[in-house]
């Protein structure tokens, strides 16, 4: 991580220590207390997904967050049972391999509430650089290196600038391909700017702004 392409977001970063405490404290506070609130609506979500179709009700699937290190990510189950096996792991308008239930989760973002968990364990956090699989992290560049510098998070500007990058895929030959050569460049630029401008309010403005992108 102290290559050059990286150094100068390292350097960013080491001036805003406290800030990066607080917004570990933030995250450990809020995601329990949102742990408690959303309880008994998660319990409604499973018996749904249990109903819809066969197969468990949480995803769990490895992927990357600070420093590279790896961890399996909390999600409600959305397409049908062993889907990654069946496809790519990224998903296109209109993927057969979504459920019904699926399809609402997805929508409205609710598929991702389980992350809490991996927020309050601190694998994540609320904003930050979406967690990918390590084949994408593997297809990084220099620069985009430095997203890891911070734990992988819910929600980022590239997460809603790009929540319609299911029908930026749709159609696509290469789905994977497109999603490394097209998209991931774009929301990276983005991803590596909000370290640059990196700030507490600003991240509070990306939540609010994220609840209102799916509302």
């Amino acid at each position: 991580m102290q290559i050059p392409e990286v150094r100068e977001y390292y350097e960013i970063l080491s001036k805003r220590k406290k800030s990066l405490i607080v917004k570990r404290v933030f995250d450990l506070v809020i995601s329990f207390i949102l742990l408690i609130i959303a309880a008994a609506p998660m319990i409604v979500i499973a018996a749904a997904i249990a109903i819809d179709s066969p197969g468990g009700i949480f995803y769990r699937q490895e992927r990357v967050t600070a420093y590279g290190k790896r961890f399996m990510i909390h999600k409600f189950r959305t397409m049908v049972v062993n889907a990654d096996t069946i496809g790519t792991q990224v998903t296109a308008r209109n993927d057969s391999r979504v459920t019904k239930i699926g399809k609402f989760l997805r929508k409205y973002r609710l598929d991702e509430l389980p992350q809490l968990i991996d927020i309050l364990i601190g694998d994540m956090s609320f904003v930050g650089t979406r967690p990918e699989v390590v084949k994408y992290v593997k297809a990084y560049t220099k620069e985009m290196r430095a997203t890891l510098l911070l734990p992988a998070g819910v929600t980022s500007e590239a997460s809603i600038r790009y929540k319609d990058e299911a029908d930026l895929l749709s159609g696509a030959e290469d789905v994977d391909r497109i999603y490394i050569e097209k998209v991931l460049p774009g929301k990276m630029e983005y991803n590596l700017e909000s370290i640059r401008r990196f700030g507490l309010f600003r991240e509070l403005k990306t939540m609010i702004r994220t609840v209102i992108a799916v509302a």
